[in-house]
């Protein structure tokens, strides 16, 4: 779906919403409470990846909008051990999710 030097952009297999895109860094990582100063470049890369993502799904600007979420640990229900970013929307999100 998307691709760069640094990520890997794809759908998620069980979509919370009508656009779901997990964008991974190429370089492994566990997940987000493990990131320090020398992932900079990959982090800054994942951001601008669900930028892209955010303006080629239309969900990007004022009007629409869109939710980026890192999940760390189990009782945030992270399954996947790789730092993923989501990228969420094409619905008005709610809180609590769900």
């Amino acid at each position: 779906m998307h691709t760069t030097e640094r990520t890997v952009a794809f759908r998620d297999i069980a979509p919370q919403a009508p656009v779901h895109v997990l964008v991974v860094p190429r370089r492994h990582i566990d997940h987000a409470g493990a990131l320090g100063e020398d992932h900079a470049g990959d982090l800054v890369a994942m951001f601008g990846a669900a930028r892209s993502i955010a303006a080629q799904e239309g969900i990007d600007g004022d009007e629409r909008g869109y939710r980026l979420v890192f999940n760390v640990g189990k009782d945030a229900q992270n399954s996947v051990p790789h730092l993923h970013l989501h990228v969420l929307g094409g619905r008005p999100m709610t809180w609590p999710p769900g």
